[in-house]
């Protein structure tokens, strides 16, 4: 089984496709500025969990965030997660930089 992801950019999502289907297997959704992608919702349709929707999802959404130079903010419990178990992605984790204190 192939999974096909999409960027959406007008419904501001990445869409997973099982190829030769139509229907929409999985989505994450993210908020995109000229520094960085927040990834703040990831989901899989039931029938599809535990067939590599999500890995391909996670993947190729950083894969193209790396390649447009953009930081990565999880606000997603799932792609969190999902990046903390793929050190090669570390790298792209955005980190704060302010300096303000209490």
């Amino acid at each position: 089984m192939a999974v096909r992801v999409s960027d959406a950019p007008e419904a501001k999502r990445y869409e997973a496709r099982i190829d030769g289907e139509s229907k929409v297997a999985g989505v994450a959704q993210y908020i995109r500025t000229t520094e960085l992608v927040a990834f703040v919702h990831t989901e899989v349709s039931p029938e599809y969990e535990g067939r590599g929707v999500g890995a391909a999802l996670a993947r190729t959404a950083l894969d193209k965030a790396r390649a447009a130079n953009l930081l990565v903010l999880a606000t997603c419990p799932f792609m969190a997660g999902w990046i903390a178990r793929h050190p090669e992605y570390q790298d792209l984790v955005y980190q704060s930089r302010s300096r303000v204190s209490d």
